[in-house]
């Protein structure tokens, strides 16, 4: 009887991870797309706070393993080149 109540305690749990992450990783979508339409703006000051709390919501989400570092690093990266052009 244990082995069944841990395995169901393990689904609630693993129920409850997925709809944190999910959540959090559409999150970052949305910051993503709010960046990327103020870096096409001339307001260099609102991309750049924008482009700051992205980063540091990306490295939390690696931080908590719910996206990979590389995803992040590249995702900055990209952006920032982009930030640069204005």
């Amino acid at each position: 009887m244990a082995n069944k109540q841990a395995a169901m305690k393990s689904l609630r749990q693993d129920k409850k991870r997925h709809d944190r992450n999910t959540a959090k990783r559409s999150e970052l979508r949305t910051l993503t797309k709010k960046v990327r339409e103020l870096i096409k703006k001339p307001s260099r000051e609102e991309a750049d706070a924008a482009l700051k709390t992205l980063e540091s919501k990306l490295d939390r989400a690696v931080k908590k393993n719910i996206i990979k570092k590389g995803y992040a690093s590249r995702k900055i990266s990209r952006l920032r080149s982009d930030w640069s052009k204005i």
